[in-house]
């Protein structure tokens, strides 16, 4: 079986991938699309230690080790995701990790701090074994909501997903997104909590088509 690596991913009108120079645009759509999650609300305790930790993230481990995208409109970003391809390592740069630890203790405090190594831990544990395309997050901008562009972004990693015969996989923490990740294939593996006071994240699958 086919590896799916970032070339077999087709372009797509206004639809770009971005490196670490766009971390601004990456962490600025990414938090506004979570301001109101309970679940990064719970883990971040605010918005600046939320947007921050997604550009150290962006920067760190997405950019450089993953596959970034924008969904630009009139040279705007509207709407972005960012995934971890077969074969990519989310902790393939130590470094980088412990750069976006520091980041969060510095922004959110030692809770902060405690909660995010908890989550990831969890996280972690819950990944498929086989390989996968991991979506960590998708978010639209405010100004984009309501237009399907977070369908748009998605579909073309799906579609080289379908033609390598890979799974992917995500972790859903908002209950009311679940109807849209099911429109897409990907069907509820588990429920599972970072701590026992943690609002849950839904692990969520999707096998080729």
């Amino acid at each position: 079986m086919p590896v799916l690596t970032a070339s077999d991913i087709a372009p797509a009108p206004g639809i770009v991938r971005v490196g670490t120079e766009s971390v601004a645009d990456l962490a600025d759509i990414t938090a506004d699309a979570f301001r109101e999650d309970s679940f990064n609300r719970w883990l971040f305790g605010g918005f600046d230690p939320m947007r921050r930790t997604f550009a150290n993230l962006a920067r760190h481990i997405y950019a450089p080790n993953g596959f970034c995208q924008l969904l630009q409109e009139d040279g705007e970003g509207r709407a972005a995701a960012m995934w971890l391809l077969p074969g990519d390592r989310a902790d393939s740069a130590p470094a980088g990790m412990l750069q976006t630890y520091w980041g969060l203790l510095a922004s959110g405090g030692l809770g902060a701090l405690m909660r995010g190594k908890a989550a990831g831990e969890a996280m972690a544990k819950h990944h498929p074994a086989d390989p996968h395309a991991y979506l960590f997050t998708v978010g639209v901008a405010s100004a984009g909501r309501g237009r399907g562009l977070g369908r748009r972004l998605l579909e073309p990693v799906l579609a080289a997903c379908d033609r390598s015969g890979t799974m992917a996989y995500l972790e859903n923490s908002n209950p009311a997104n679940r109807r849209f990740y099911n429109s897409l294939g990907f069907e509820r593996v588990e429920l599972f909590h970072a701590t026992p006071e943690s609002p849950p994240l839904e692990a969520m699958q999707r096998a080729p088509r």
